[in-house]
């Protein structure tokens, strides 16, 4: 029983380290696959390092990582519903020039990802009569293949299309909920009101922070020529087993079976820019640009909302003065009358003690006239100070 229970805690130890992924080649077909991470680093060629930020259980940043064979890409959305609102997800995925594996297929922020992938994967016309363009002309066929981008391009293009659009989505619902709340906010100060807008601030703080992220990832590789050049993964396969390049290249694939009868599509696909310039990345940064501006835009919407809560602050605050110099107003007209009273009070406390007095006696007639003198001082005296103080404007008029 112990050997079965070890074993039963070993099986369970190498199902919780397996992953699912789902599988697209340039073919249009595709496949689960219930792999762990070393058997993923042998397919694709990746170190751990890398693979490692694709770790559900750890926290990385959005990253787009070009390496020799294969695009890591690493972009945090935010789930709908103001329930997760601090619950991100990512899409994880690695780009060959043959393939993408795309992480957790049934999560309900990649799933538009993959019938996206499904649409655009799918092979195309040319691809599907391919031999009978081969029996009636071989170079037609390789003309409507040329047309396309490269499969990591289609790929990326994707994935980059899916961050956008969720990001965007997002800022969209968050003004949505922003601005309706600021306006009442500025109609009706309540506790309500302001826990309802600091939930929202905070939420487009996060989500600013991603966005900017993103922005920042995509105007890097805008930046340098050789990590677009380094997304090129066609035209580096391509190089690598022409014959200029030598017959000995090593097998970048050696897990995929149908690296074979994909090798020479690819190929074509390439074939604008394998045959141009290797420096020549116009096609990538034309995609990449397009992108770009579309981030650089929700990041604007995100920078107009913020300087719009910032405005609705210091009008709040501006509200609050207001209250606040209001009640230090009346504060000193309740002093002021406080200290008339106070006089009022010695005069009547003087008069008011039992003690025997000679000229108390048959002067009766003195008392109207001590209570109607010192109320009118009184009323003098507080006239006097709330006159002072609007003369030196300490109150407002």
């Amino acid at each position: 029983m112990a050997a079965a229970g070890a074993g039963a805690g070993g099986e369970g130890k190498k199902r919780g380290a397996s992953r699912s992924w789902i599988l697209f080649d340039a073919a249009g077909e595709e496949r689960v696959l219930d792999a762990d991470k070393y058997a993923i680093m042998h397919r694709v060629d990746i170190n751990a390092r890398d693979l490692r930020i694709l770790d559900p259980l750890l926290s990385y940043p959005s990253t787009i990582l070009g390496r020799e064979r294969a695009i890591v890409l690493n972009l945090e959305v935010r789930p709908p519903g103001p329930a997760r609102l601090a619950d991100p997800e990512h899409i994880k995925a690695i780009i060959t020039s043959e393939e993408v594996l795309l992480r957790d297929p049934s999560d309900e922020n990649v799933i538009p990802v993959v019938e996206e992938l499904r649409r655009r994967l799918a092979p195309s016309s040319a691809t599907q009569h391919d031999g009978k363009e081969n029996l009636s002309g071989q170079h037609d066929a390789e003309g409507a293949e040329e047309d396309e981008s490269p499969f990591e391009f289609r790929a990326l293009e994707v994935t980059l299309e899916a961050i956008c659009s969720f990001l965007d989505a997002r800022t969209t619902e968050l003004e949505t909920d922003a601005y309706p709340a600021l306006d009442e906010l500025t109609s009706k100060i309540s506790s309500r009101n302001l826990d309802r807008v600091r939930k929202l601030k905070s939420g487009m703080t996060r989500l600013t922070a991603r966005v900017q992220k993103v922005r920042d990832e995509l105007e890097q590789l805008l930046d340098d020529d050789d990590d677009m050049a380094d997304l090129y993964l066609s035209r580096k396969l391509a190089g690598a087993s022409s014959p200029v390049s030598g017959s000995g290249g090593p097998n970048w694939f050696p897990a995929s079976p149908t690296i074979g009868s994909k090798i020479s599509r690819a190929s074509r696909a390439s074939a604008p820019t394998i045959h141009g310039n290797e420096n020549d990345v116009e096609e990538l940064e034309m995609l990449l640009e397009a992108y770009f501006m579309q981030i650089d835009g929700t990041l604007n919407k995100l920078t107009t909302l913020r300087e719009y809560i910032d405005d609705t602050e210091d009008y709040i605050n501006i509200q609050l003065d207001n209250h606040r110099n209001q009640l230090i107003q009346l504060e000193l007209f309740l002093s002021s009358g406080t200290v008339c009273l106070s006089l009022y009070s010695l005069v009547a406390g003087v008069f008011g003690m039992n003690i025997p007095y000679t000229w108390n006696d048959n002067h009766g007639y003195v008392f109207k006239w001590v209570v109607l003198v010192s109320g009118l001082f009184c009323a003098f005296m507080f006239v006097s100070i709330v006159a002072y103080a609007r003369h030196k404007g300490l109150v407002g008029s």
